[in-house]
């Protein structure tokens, strides 16, 4: 137990950080412990330990909360920011293509983001259209 003044051990940092990510990520996508447990194969008592700190999955089962929760594991266990906002990305050559774009020069990245949302809001319109 920490006493006021006193460092806290690193080892119980990752927990308490382990923990309460697994919480803000799992509320931030809308999941209750339940849905989150069937999602990801688990007995919904085994989440609320996780994000309690009174219990860690394995690693296969933090792999699946991961999957689940849409993050990488390392974020989950150490909160790496580049992990935070990566996404799973089921399409590897649209990945590829944006790792491509991330090395282009300011006025092209500009460019290529405003194809895009010219793109999506012109889907956006069909299916107003359609719908």
């Amino acid at each position: 137990m920490k006493r006021d003044g006193e460092a806290m051990p690193n080892n119980q940092r990752t927990e308490e950080g382990f923990a309460e990510r697994l919480r803000l990520v799992r509320t931030s996508r809308g999941l209750s412990q339940a849905k989150m447990a069937q999602k990801a194969n688990v007995h919904y008592t085994h989440i609320s330990k996780y994000e309690c700190g009174r219990s860690r999955p394995s690693l296969d089962t933090l792999q699946r909360l991961a999957d689940v929760l849409g993050v990488s594991a390392d974020y989950l266990l150490h909160g790496a920011e580049n992990d935070a906002a990566r996404a799973k990305f089921q399409d590897t050559e649209l990945l590829r293509q944006f790792q491509e774009v991330q090395g282009l020069g300011e006025r092209d990245k500009r460019l290529v983001k405003e194809f895009i949302d010219a793109f999506l809001t012109k889907k956006k319109l069909e299916q107003l259209v359609a719908g």
